[in-house]
């Protein structure tokens, strides 16, 4: 598939038709040395973002304080198990997903939405800055209603802000978690474990406070 097909989100219908086994990772996150992988651990929560490249967007969030563990993987799409490269082929629908566990006696899910609208330019549509596809697109993926309430309200608010500063329109979609599944081990984490690796995470200043 061209670059054309790859900026346009692919049906369903479509999608490739994926595999059974879920991707194989050791599940310790390098940075925290805690779990990332399911059950989550008594009294956490998570959270899904997706606002760009994987890489940079999960550094942003595993240095909160709060956060137990992060893990990157791919979300919002229609193929079961998908791997990066499909994913980057724009043939499974996914985003470039990050999931955060988090301590909500240290923080909170709208102290994760600040970081996500701050770290990131969510009027782009299937791109960040140079990176083009449709795994690019922002994104929220909510486990609750209570998510969902507060990721409309922070939508909102986003899109006064872009107003007011003449910008333009928030392009996020905010959807039901449906599946998160893990991408390749080399890519968790991989900031810590290539520090002077590619980053494309850049915010806008009218929504950094």
């Amino acid at each position: 598939m061209g670059l054309f097909d790859k900026d346009r989100m692919i049906s369903a219908d479509r999608a490739l038709r994926g595999r059974d086994s879920p991707m194989q990772i050791s599940g310790q996150h390098v940075v925290t040395g805690n779990n990332m992988l399911q059950p989550l651990p008594a009294g956490l929560q998570e959270a899904v973002f997706a606002l760009g490249c994987f890489w940079g967007a999960e550094r942003v969030f595993w240095k909160l304080p709060g956060v137990y563990s992060t893990a990157v993987g791919y979300a919002g799409g229609f193929t079961p198990n998908p791997t990066y490269e499909e994913v980057c082929s724009g043939s499974t629908g996914h985003t470039e997903a990050v999931r955060v566990v988090f301590d909500p006696a240290v923080t909170s899910f709208a102290a994760l939405l600040k970081t996500f609208w701050a770290s990131h330019d969510p009027t782009q549509g299937m791109r960040q800055g140079n990176d083009r596809g449709t795994q690019y697109r922002s994104a929220i993926y909510t486990v609750s209603d209570e998510q969902k309430i507060q990721a409309d309200a922070s939508r909102a608010e986003a899109q006064k802000r872009l107003d007011a500063a003449g910008v333009g329109i928030v392009t996020t979609e905010i959807a039901p978690l449906a599946d998160f599944y893990y991408a390749e081990e080399y890519h968790q984490q991989y900031l810590a474990k290539n520090p002077a690796g590619y980053c494309g995470i850049r915010g806008l200043s009218c929504l950094i406070e």
